[in-house]
């Protein structure tokens, strides 16, 4: 995402009703600014009046389908304190402001799991929860991968978990994978396949 765009106070945008056009204003006031993402309170002019809402804006994020050979995938144990639980996840992560989507995959590969891939192939896109979030997941292939060491942070607890496609996409129906880009990512690549 534009780092202008993350960072910006007021949006106008024109919305065409029945051959009429209306002017559309936004307006954010800060609530929080936290490290990876702002809460602002939103304010925008609509056709029925002013509406108020709590946003939270983000600089999107990445998550990468690992295919370590025809067969296998790279998934990753994560431990997540937000749900207290261990899950089983694509590797993913945030982009820094500005940074292009597939240099954010290429580097969240190598970080959370030591893989570096010689294909990233852009896979789609979503937003995770639009009711509430800005944020944009961009999903990518990687192909082509050859194991060094992963570059942890100091808050991840992460385990390379290598498992068949075909058990990938079983996880996710029984319920195993409760990760919705996770899951997003995954029926993609079986639907696409991009092996």
């Amino acid at each position: 995402m534009h780092p202008s765009k993350y960072d910006l106070n007021r949006q106008t945008e024109y919305i065409f009703i029945l051959q009429k056009v209306i002017r559309v204003e936004c307006s954010d006031r800060e609530l929080l600014q936290a490290k990876k993402f702002r809460i602002v309170q939103r304010t925008e002019q609509r056709v029925a009046g002013l509406v108020s809402q709590e946003i939270i804006l983000h600089p999107g994020a990445v998550a990468i389908v690992a295919v370590v050979d025809p067969e296998h995938l790279c998934l990753i144990k994560n431990r997540r304190m937000a749900v207290e639980e261990t899950l089983v996840e694509l590797p993913a992560g945030t982009l820094d402001v500005g940074e292009e989507p597939h240099l954010a995959a290429v580097r969240e590969l190598r970080e959370e799991t030591g893989f570096a891939a010689d294909e990233m192939i852009p896979l789609g896109e979503c937003f995770m929860s639009p009711g509430i979030l800005q944020e944009k997941m961009f999903f990518f292939v990687a192909r082509g991968l050859t194991l060094g060491e992963p570059a942890l942070e100091d808050d991840e607890q992460i385990e390379n978990q290598i498992v068949t496609r075909e058990e990938a996409i079983a996880m996710v129906i029984d319920g195993r994978i409760c990760d919705a880009k996770t899951m997003v990512g995954l029926l993609l690549f079986d639907r696409l396949k991009v092996y």
